[in-house]
């Protein structure tokens, strides 16, 4: 193999490598793979706090997390449980944020 092969083989693989790293980057829009599994763990966590929450019916709380920011929707019965399901999912390691987008029934 010659130097310029092995040197056009080396640039190759430098631009096969740098646009596989792309694909996996994140944009204000998308997610990477890691920030995909951290939201995921994000969202199962606070799930489970809301279960855990004994006044709040969590079947009617969807939780969606995109980059740390945590999204309530659904209808509950009260203003006490949005306030309620807002400041739970705050205690949440790793959220960022909570919007609340939950109506009163």
């Amino acid at each position: 193999m010659t130097f310029q092969n092995l040197r056009r083989s080396a640039f190759i693989a430098l631009f096969i490598g740098s646009a596989a790293l792309a694909g996996c980057a994140s944009t204000s829009r998308t997610e990477g793979t890691g920030e995909y599994v951290d939201d995921t763990v994000i969202t199962t966590r606070v799930k489970t706090a809301v279960f855990k929450e004994p006044t709040l019916k969590s079947s009617e709380i969807n939780v969606e997390t995109f980059k740390g920011k945590v999204q309530l929707s659904g209808f509950v019965n009260s203003k006490e449980d949005i306030d309620k399901a807002v400041a739970v999912a705050r205690t949440v390691p790793g959220v960022t944020s909570v919007t609340n987008n939950m109506r009163l029934k």
